[in-house]
C-alpha cells in the first residue's frame, strides 16, 4: 500500500509541475523587420506621422539596445542573424540554421530550433514573410543547409517541418521547370510539385489577399503564396519608373494582413504557439538606396505591429517582440538647407553621397507629416552605401514578459526570452569574454 500512495503522490506532483509550467508559459510573436534600425524609424515617423506623434514602434514599452555580432564577424548577415535568433548561439557568418555547416545545439541543449522544439511540445508554429519564403530570416527557424543559395533545398525542408502557417513569397520554388503556377513558371530541378505535396498533406492553399481574407479561423493549415519571388519590387526608383512598377504588388496582401489573418485563426485555438513574422522589404530597399520603398515597407511592418498590439491586448499571455539583426545601409536624415519647392542639389564632392528624395537623387525632397502646428517640413535621405551595418538596432516589446526588454540585449537574447516565455524556463547565458 505504501509503494501505492507513493507512486500516487508523485504522480499527482509531476502533473502539478506541468500545470504550473503551462499556467507560466505563454505564446509567442517575434516580428523581424529586416535591416530596421533606430535611424529608419526616426525616419519614418517623420514621414507617416510627424516629429511629434507616435508610430505603432514608438508605444512598445519595452526597451533594448540589440548587440548584433558574430562568432567570426562584428556585423551580421541575414542568415546568421536568423540562426542565433533561432538557436540563441553565436554563429559563423555564413551560417544557415547551423554553425558553418556544422550541426548546432541550442541553448536549451536541443539538436534543433527553439520552433521545432515548440512543435515537439504541441505549440503551433508559423512564417510569414513579404519576400520570398527562402529568406532566412524566417527560413533558419525550420531550415540548416549548406548555403542560403539551396533555395530548393530550404523550401523543401520548410514544408516538410510542417508549420500552422507558411506565407510569403516564393511559388518559383514549389513547383517544377515547365510547370507554370498562379504567378508564374517553376524552378524546381528535382521535379517535385511541393504545392501538391502540401495539398496532400492537408493544406489550403491561397495566393491573394481576398483568398486570404476567405479563410475561416477553424482552418487548420495555411499555405499561403502570393508571388513568384518577393512580394516586392525591390529596386532603385529610377528602374521602377522606368518600369512603371510599385513598390509592392498590389494583389499580395501586406504583412500586416498576413499576420491579421493568422493571428485569427491560432487565436480561435486553445494551444500556445510561435510565430516569426519579417517584412523583408525594409532591408531589400534600403540596400538598393531607395527610400520611397523603404519608407513604404517600414509603415507596412508598423502595421503589423499595430495587428500584433491589438491581438496582445486580448491574450496577455503573448509576447510581442520586435528586433532587427542588423541596420541596412545606414539611412539617415538631413534636413539644414533643404527647401521643399527646390530639387536636392548634386553631391558637393566624389566623397560625399547624393541627397534622396522622393523620387531619388537630385528630386524634390520629402515632406514630413505635419507637426503639432500643422507645419510640413522637408528633409532628404542620405545612405552610407549598400551594406547591413552594426547600426543602432533596437530590441523593442509589449505584454507577457516585455519587461525584461531593458538595457543592453545580445542577439542571443531573443531566444532565451523567447524560450523563457514559451516553456516558462530560463536557459543560461552564453559565457562571454570580458
Amino acid at each position: 500500500m505504501r509503494w501505492r500512495f507513493l507512486a500516487c503522490l508523485r504522480w499527482w506532483w509531476v502533473c502539478w509541475i506541468g500545470i504550473g509550467q503551462a499556467l507560466g508559459a505563454g505564446s509567442v510573436i517575434f516580428i523581424h523587420p529586416d535591416g530596421a534600425s533606430l535611424n529608419h524609424w526616426n525616419a519614418a515617423r517623420l514621414y507617416w506621422v510627424g516629429p511629434d506623434a507616435e508610430l505603432n514602434w514608438d508605444r512598445l514599452p519595452g526597451l533594448a539596445l540589440y548587440r548584433s555580432h558574430l562568432e567570426d564577424c562584428l556585423t551580421a548577415s541575414s542568415n546568421a542573424g536568423g540562426t542565433v535568433h533561432a538557436y540563441g548561439r553565436k554563429v559563423v557568418y555564413g551560417a544557415f540554421g547551423n554553425n558553418g555547416g556544422q550541426p548546432i545545439t541550442a541553448l536549451s541543449g536541443k539538436p534543433y530550433s527553439i520552433m521545432r522544439e515548440a512543435q515537439r511540445a504541441g505549440m503551433a508554429v508559423g512564417i510569414i514573410n513579404s519576400g520570398d519564403l527562402i529568406e532566412p530570416g524566417t527560413a533558419t527557424f525550420l531550415a540548416s543547409v549548406s548555403s542560403r543559395t539551396a533555395h530548393e533545398e530550404i523550401i523543401a525542408q520548410l514544408l516538410a517541418a510542417q508549420p500552422d502557417i507558411l506565407m510569403g513569397g516564393g511559388e518559383q520554388w514549389f513547383l517544377p521547370k515547365g510547370v507554370v503556377g498562379h504567378h508564374g513558371p517553376g524552378q524546381r530541378s528535382d521535379g517535385r510539385n511541393l504545392i501538391a505535396e502540401a495539398q496532400a498533406a492537408g493544406y489550403t492553399i491561397v495566393y491573394d489577399r481576398t483568398e486570404l481574407a476567405k479563410l475561416p479561423a477553424r482552418t487548420r493549415k495555411v499555405l499561403g503564396l502570393f508571388a513568384s519571388g518577393a512580394t516586392f519590387h525591390d529596386q532603385p526608383e529610377e528602374k521602377l519608373r522606368a518600369a512603371g512598377l510599385p513598390h509592392y504588388r498590389p494583389e499580395a496582401p501586406s504583412v500586416a494582413e498576413m499576420t491579421d489573418a493568422t493571428l485569427r485563426i491560432l487565436g480561435a485555438r486553445r494551444q500556445r504557439f510561435l510565430l516569426v513574422v519579417e517584412e523583408e522589404g525594409t532591408d531589400n530597399f534600403g540596400n538598393v538606396n531607395n527610400a520611397a520603398g523603404t519608407f513604404e515597407a517600414l509603415r507596412r511592418a508598423d502595421h503589423a505591429i499595430g495587428v500584433a498590439q491589438q491581438f496582445v491586448r486580448r491574450h496577455p499571455r503573448t509576447l510581442l517582440l520586435v528586433a532587427a539583426d542588423s541596420d541596412a545601409s545606414g539611412m539617415q536624415v538631413v534636413a539644414a538647407g533643404v527647401r521643399a519647392d527646390q530639387p536636392l542639389p548634386p553631391p558637393r564632392s566624389p566623397s560625399e553621397p547624393p541627397l534622396h528624395g522622393r523620387d531619388g537623387p537630385g528630386s524634390l525632397p520629402f515632406l514630413a507629416a505635419p507637426d503639432v502646428t500643422g507645419k510640413r517640413l522637408p528633409f532628404a535621405v542620405v545612405w552610407i552605401g549598400s551594406h547591413d551595418t552594426y547600426g543602432a538596432v533596437c530590441v523593442r516589446a509589449a505584454g507577457y514578459n516585455a519587461h525584461l526588454v531593458r538595457g543592453s540585449f545580445d542577439n542571443t537574447d531573443i531566444y532565451r526570452l523567447m524560450y523563457r516565455t514559451l516553456f516558462d524556463r530560463t536557459v543560461p547565458s552564453p559565457v562571454r569574454k570580458r
